[in-house]
């Protein structure tokens, strides 16, 4: 034997061996009881001597086995020995309360206590009470230790409050529907004893009018049962995914910095229609199974309470067979799912090594690696096919056992003259109906749970209140266009020990072009971060004409503070569309006078349809100096009175720069104006040079001036002016 055989083996003698253990001590109990009854004479004291000393000797059992053996958790600890008290005291109590009772009828309880009859009916009530408790009561308990999802199913049904009249007129036609489809049950039970007892025929022939009638207002309730609710839930899903986007748009910019924008669009789309479908889909059969379960149950019930007793008991029991069965089935898809994924590894290492394994010539030893690996997925689908056929026959054997212990109970009660044969035969179509809405419920409530686990993140963003200040609501009507940084000190939320700026202070007067140059990772494009109020800094204020940005509305201030960035993103839309982004209305004389500022009218009226040409998928139809000048034109269509240009000269040729440089350096409506240039050239005509540096501003001035100085600004000058004579001479030769 292999030491795996060995293993298995143990794991198998592991396995067995509390069912072993609960043999022993059931044969020791009823030794015990056996032996004590031939020594005991049978009166009320015996009883409970009795159950006593059963009790004790199944406590010590109880604590053995628990200490050799591996029970499931549902049987460790207080549920088996709570077990014990009830097995061993149910005797001793019904004999006492009998004694009290029904004096008469105790002699026969105390005297048949000790026989096996009622020992194995004892164990049978036990495990049968043990099994209930568990389905109803042990499992809850257990999963109180799992942290309750914040989106639970009452936030979902707050999203259908609104429509509260809606779901009023859906509950109607529900019960009207599932009343309805009582009716046929009860009329072939009806009809039964009717034919027994030969009855008038035309009772008959009523009965099967009424059926009829009642099965059409069954069929148009139903009908307009689903298209209230499948209406009213499109609405919900569409309001829902339209207010989830508004509260995405409301971010801060921190939080795309922090969330994917898969993840975004997961929540978005994803689990929009994951929670949506559940909703009004399977939210909508479990109301429509759960109101069929209500009403057969109370016709169950009518019919006869003992026998829907008697089911639900038996029920209860037969649950546990699938549950159990589910259990390893899942456990074994986990295994198969491993087996394969280990296959499939195998497979992508060979073929991302293919040139290696080609040139070891080792193509046999990796497909026999490969086959190896495939061998033992097979190996798990045989066992997971025979425990396949195994659940499937144990699910029908199991629903046989309940139709035949109710057929035979039911009989029982003909006999005694409690039913009639008419109502055992609706009883019976009314269970199989009724187990039928229970399997539905059990298989549908799950699919309902993960709707609540879809719609976590959708409420976790729909709950996240933004990290910014609070809107502010000023709209001068006439602006200068000023802009001071006071002492800004800022690092980004999500590198807070890194400063990116420190302890920055400068102007940017109005009517003028103020220049804003240094090397990459300096802080440029912070500066401008921080102007579009995209982030807030840690210390220092940024004012505009003297008041904090944050003071300003927001709309109102996105109209006067424009910018073109370094790499500029259009729209999917018309070129008119993209320059006119988010203002609605402009006259296509403003556009093309914008876009003559920015020189794109020329090349864009050259297009077969001109401004009404197509830019593609963020631009991907113009180049990237067209891109930039549509941005430019954009940004100038505004007439803002803060013009930031990040960098709009690096993809431009040199007549494009010439052009705009005019646009830029004229200056005809006293706009402030921010420039940020790699192309020192660019920059030279600036009236106000600032040169930042480790997040510092280390020189400012004029173009003479810095180079006077020989400082930082001269050293940036040198280094590009001796690149491009360089890259000319190389050129040239």
């Amino acid at each position: 034997m292999t030491p795996d055989q060995r293993q298995r083996g143990s794991h198998r003698a592991e396995a067995m061996h509390p069912v072993c253990s609960l043999c022993c001590l059931l044969g020791v109990d009823y030794a015990t009881l056996h032996l004590l009854t031939l020594l005991l004479p049978p009166n009320l004291l015996q009883t409970w001597v009795l159950g006593l000393v059963r009790l004790v000797i199944l406590i010590l059992g109880v604590r053995a086995v628990g200490g050799m053996s591996k029970l499931p958790p549902w049987l460790q600890g207080g549920p088996l020995l709570l077990s014990s008290a009830v097995l061993t005291l149910l005797v001793p109590c019904c004999a006492t309360i009998t004694a009290v009772l029904l004096p008469q009828a105790s002699a026969s309880l105390l005297h048949r206590s000790g026989h096996a009859d009622l020992f194995f009916y004892s164990y049978f009530m036990t495990v049968t009470s043990t099994l209930v408790w568990h389905q109803l009561f042990l499992e809850d308990e257990d999963k109180e230790d799992v942290a309750e999802s914040p989106a639970s199913v009452w936030r979902l049904l707050d999203l259908l409050r609104p429509y509260g009249w809606r779901f009023l007129w859906v509950s109607v036609f529900l019960v009207l529907s599932s009343w309805s489809e009582m009716v046929l049950p009860s009329y072939t039970g009806k009809m039964t004893d009717w034919i027994q007892e030969k009855k008038d025929p035309s009772i008959f022939w009523n009965s099967i009018m009424a059926i009829s009638l009642i099965t059409l207002c069954s069929a148009v309730t139903e009908f307009l049962c689903d298209c209230v609710y499948n209406v009213t839930m499109s609405l919900v899903h569409t309001q829902t995914q339209g207010r989830l986007l508004h509260t995405i748009l409301t971010q801060d910019i921190t939080f795309f910095d922090t969330e994917s924008t898969g993840d975004i669009t997961s929540r978005l789309t994803s689990d929009i229609t994951a929670m949506s479908e559940a909703l009004s889909h399977d939210l909508s059969l479990l109301m429509w199974y759960l109101m069929r379960a209500i009403f057969l149950a109370i016709f169950m019930f009518s019919l006869s309470a003992k026998l829907m007793l008697f089911t639900m008991l038996c029920l209860l029991v037969i649950t546990i067979v699938p549950k159990l069965s589910g259990a390893f089935s899942q456990s074994l898809a986990i295994k198969v799912q491993k087996s394969l994924s280990a296959a499939n590894q195998v497979a992508l290492e060979i073929f991302s090594n293919m040139k290696t394994v080609r040139s070891f010539a080792n193509e046999d030893g990796e497909c026999q690696r490969y086959e190896s690996k495939l061998q033992d997925t097979y190996a798990l689908n045989k066992v997971e096919a025979v425990s396949y056929g195994c659940n499937s026959v144990a699910n029908s054997l199991s629903g046989l056992v309940l139709k035949v212990a109710i057929l035979y109970f039911g009989g029982r009660l003909v006999t005694y003259g409690e039913v009639s044969g008419g109502e055992l035969v609706s009883f019976v179509l009314y269970e199989l109906q009724f187990t039928e809405a229970v399997e539905v419920l059990q298989r549908l409530y799950p699919d309902v749970k993960k709707a609540v686990g879809s719609s976590e993140k959708v409420f976790e963003y729909m709950d996240r209140t933004p990290q910014l200040p609070l809107p502010g609501n000023l709209k001068p009507a006439h602006l200068k266009g000023h802009i001071q940084f006071k002492n800004v000190t800022f690092s980004y939320p999500k590198r807070k020990d890194t400063l990116v700026l420190q302890d920055v202070s400068f102007d940017l007067r109005e009517g003028q072009v103020t220049a804003l140059v240094g090397a990459c990772d300096a802080g440029k494009s912070t500066v401008v971060q921080l102007l579009l109020k995209f982030y807030q800094p840690q210390q220092g204020q940024i004012l505009l004409d003297g008041r904090p940005v944050s003071e300003y509305d927001n709309e109102y201030y996105r109209k006067m503070v424009s910018v073109v960035s370094q790499e500029p993103v259009l729209t999917a839309r018309p070129l008119d569309d993209n320059i006119s982004y988010g203002l609605g209305h402009v006259s296509q004389s403003s556009m093309e006078k914008a876009a003559a500022a920015a020189n794109a009218h020329d090349f864009i009226s050259s297009m077969v349809d001109g401004y009404k040409t197509g830019a593609g998928q963020k631009g991907a139809l113009l180049s990237g100096g067209q891109k930039q000048r549509v941005a430019l034109a954009r940004a100038l269509v505004r007439d803002p009175m803060v013009l930031i240009l990040d960098d709009v000269s690096s993809s431009l040729d040199s007549e494009s720069e010439l052009k705009i440089q005019s646009t830029i350096y004229d200056n005809p409506n006293k706009r402030t104006v921010l420039l940020i240039s790699h192309r020192l050239n660019f920059v030279e005509k600036a009236d106000h040079i600032l040169v930042l540096e480790g997040g510092q501003i280390r020189e400012s001035g004029r173009h003479e001036q810095l180079l006077a100085r020989e400082g930082v600004y001269w050293r940036l000058w040198n280094k590009q002016h001796s690149t491009f004579h360089r890259e000319n001479r190389d050129t040239e030769e």
